[in-house]
């Protein structure tokens, strides 16, 4: 039987939202009582439409992560979209063993940290906004490399790219710090795309197609 663990404290209400979410939801909750109050039923109903799915869309529920040796946990809810050892990555000219995960709307977007290590970089890209499934997206779109170095010494990248609708990257992290694998470290926001970079001999523990969670999925282990 697997073992799990927390790796940041439980949020204490029913229905977790990201903090990134609050501007959004209190702007959206403001304009719809507005309408309300004004006696516009049909833009008050369609604003609370699309302000219930802005507090859908911002959840940050808790997840429990699981415990053992050298695994490596998706970093984002979504579907797997490529599974591939490539040439050259962002962790140099030797080869790695790429992970995409695509982020549609409906997935929650908070970002986790896919293995317990030392954050050793920050860098981030402006760039454009290609549809996030297309692999030009980890290239041209905008986005946010994070490489780290494991416990056990393995140079990892995980990168986050914004989409076609996406228009903000959040990260919370500086380099230089300690995280642990399932913690909190950002997201984006409205549809967009994680590659994960890992050692070429990782073993791999997905496959195209597969939906997996943030946390709680395993990607693979280090061999």
């Amino acid at each position: 039987m697997e073992q799990y663990k927390w790796a940041d404290p439980q949020k204490r209400t029913a229905f977790p939202v990201a903090e990134a979410g609050y501007p959004f939801i209190f702007a959206g909750g403001f304009i719809t009582a507005v309408f309300a109050l004004t006696g516009l039923t049909v833009p008050a109903m369609i604003s609370l439409i699309f302000w219930s799915f802005t507090c859908w869309f911002f959840r940050d529920p808790d997840r429990v992560i699981p415990i053992g040796d050298g695994l490596v946990v998706s970093p984002a809810d979504g579907r797997v979209i490529k599974t591939d050892i490539v040439p050259e990555s962002p962790l140099g000219e030797s080869t790695s063993l790429k992970i995409s995960i695509f982020m549609s709307v409906f997935n929650v977007h908070v970002n986790r940290i896919p293995c317990d290590g030392a954050i050793t970089g920050v860098s981030y890209f402006p760039g454009k906004f290609f549809s996030a499934n297309l692999d030009k997206a980890s290239e041209d779109n905008e986005h946010n490399q994070i490489f780290m170095q494991t416990d056990t010494g393995q140079s990892v990248c995980f990168v986050q790219i914004a989409g076609l609708v996406a228009r903000r990257i959040i990260c919370h992290l500086t380099g230089n710090e300690t995280v642990a694998r399932g913690q909190r470290f950002g997201m984006i926001c409205f549809g967009s795309r994680l590659d994960v970079y890992l050692p070429a001999d990782t073993r791999l523990r997905v496959k195209i197609g597969d939906k997996v969670k943030a946390g709680t999925s395993v990607l693979g282990s280090f061999q």
